[in-house]
């Protein structure tokens, strides 16, 4: 496309250049486009022949642009391969987005009682409209339960609904667009922000009261306890002077904090031993935790079924108290508040569940050929299970009480091996499998960090508890 430089400078050539806002950046590229023409004009050849020949002819040229009277007709390229239909695709482009207009938003917030039907019919759309909205697919399901106080925001013209815009939550937005007759949804989601930091506790009396101290939530003291479960018995091994540090995510949603995420490394130091924990995610996306060599840190069972809860009767010889006379305790008590979840304490299979005489309601689990426990005095069991049922480490399976021959709310627990009772204080439990030999490279190039990080952060620790001793 050809273009007179002096309209260009002048801005008759291009209106919209009249606009304040574009007026400088438009008036120094004109100001180039006239120096690359000259250069064209000037220097097109080098030949003194043809500069004797051609200087009349550019002279008067140049000056019947000037005047107003000549147009120049070379093709002209900026730098970049910008050129002047790239220049005019760019304003009707700009020219198009300025014309285009607003949504008026009709912004309706839930009131008690409202439904999708009842909004729609404030904002006179007709019911036709809404079923062919609740017929779009499984993203609109949730239209169905709406509650007061959520915002909806509608694009209405001439009766029809266009958009509907719905804040499932703080990181998912829904949002409905006509097609023709019908619908189209999308489901926007924000990404939260991760950030990691660290704490570290001393243990005087709990680990809970020590976790509250170090700033850990509930949910966080819990996982660590989860992690080292296997190892330290949270009822029994429990020592003051005992110590822990974690490296953990949380996650932030503009600058905010909305929850605690995964504990990415741990140690525990428990009665002059200590053990870490690494977290690590294989290629195919599972993730556990693993010691710095990659041994598992889980077992195939866990050690204490029940949370936090206080040891009453030990294993062996012990006075009964409702027999009133000594006789062999093939458990382990944990007196724990009725009502307590019950875990099972590996994967299995419930081989027993219903009452089973002075064991009041029990479940009995069997772990493949060897390995057997029971959970006796149960004031209920977890409603979905059935005898013959398939149940994973770690699952609710019942809840503390006092049924059978008890005295108050407690769990009575058995490890059999070969149907024989073993202590489940003390037996040995077998190990679950380390990290496989594929991931080992990977996860050792991973987790190095980790490491130094809490060599870091452990040896501050000490340092700070001994300048504080």
């Amino acid at each position: 496309m050809q273009r007179d430089f002096k309209s260009l400078l002048d801005n008759t050539a291009y209106p919209a250049l009249k606009r304040p806002r574009r007026r400088a950046r438009w008036a120094g590229l004109a100001a180039g486009l006239t120096l690359f023409a000259a250069a064209g004009l000037l220097f097109t050849d080098t030949d003194a022949d043809a500069d004797a020949n051609r200087g009349t002819a550019d002279s008067a040229l140049l000056e019947n642009n000037l005047s107003g009277d000549a147009r120049i007709t070379l093709p002209l390229t900026l730098p970049g391969g910008i050129t002047h239909e790239a220049i005019e695709a760019t304003f009707a482009a700009e020219s198009a987005a300025s014309t285009e207009p607003e949504i008026d938003w009709q912004v309706e917030t839930v009131r008690s009682g409202d439904s999708l039907a009842r909004i729609f019919s404030r904002l006179r759309i007709s019911p036709q409209q809404l079923d062919r909205l609740m017929r779009t697919g499984k993203d609109t399901a949730i239209l169905k339960r709406i509650m007061p106080g959520q915002t909806l925001k509608f694009d209405v013209q001439d009766g029809e609904l266009q958009q509907l815009v719905v804040e499932i939550d703080r990181l998912n937005t829904l949002h409905i667009q006509r097609e023709g007759e019908d619908f189209g949804t999308r489901t926007a989601t924000r990404e939260l922000e991760t950030r990691i930091t660290n704490a570290s506790g001393k243990i005087s009396s709990s680990l809970f009261l020590a976790g509250m101290d170090a700033g850990l939530s509930d949910n966080l003291v819990m996982e660590l306890a989860g992690i080292f479960g296997w190892d330290v018995d949270f009822a029994l091994d429990i020592r003051e002077g005992d110590h822990f540090t974690l490296l953990y995510e949380e996650k932030y949603l503009d600058g905010e904090k909305l929850r605690d995420g995964d504990i990415l490394a741990a140690e525990f130091s428990n009665r002059g031993k200590t053990y870490r924990a690494l977290r690590y995610t294989d290629a195919s996306g599972r993730s556990d935790y693993y010691t710095p060599d990659g041994k598992s840190m889980r077992k195939a069972f866990i050690r204490t079924p029940v949370d936090f809860a206080r040891i009453s009767s030990r294993f062996g010889k012990r006075y009964h108290p409702t027999l009133k006379k000594r006789k062999n305790h093939h458990g382990v008590d944990y007196a724990a508040p009725r009502g307590t979840p019950i875990k099972a304490a590996g994967d299995g299979k419930i081989v027993h569940l219903g009452r089973k005489g002075g064991y009041g309601k029990t479940i009995i689990i069997q772990h493949g050929g060897k390995y057997s426990t029971l959970y006796a005095h149960m004031s209920n069991y977890n409603r979905k299970l059935r005898r013959g049922a398939r149940v994973k480490q770690g699952q609710t399976i019942g809840y503390v009480g006092s049924t059978g021959r008890s005295t108050g709310p407690h769990l009575h627990y058995e490890f059999r091996v070969n149907g024989v009772h073993r202590n489940p204080l003390t037996v040995k439990l077998p190990t679950a499998a380390p990290i496989q030999a594929k991931y080992r490279a990977d996860f050792l190039a991973k987790t190095r960090v980790l490491v130094s990080q809490l060599d870091m952060l452990t040896s501050t620790t000490v340092a700070a508890n001994e300048h504080v001793e």
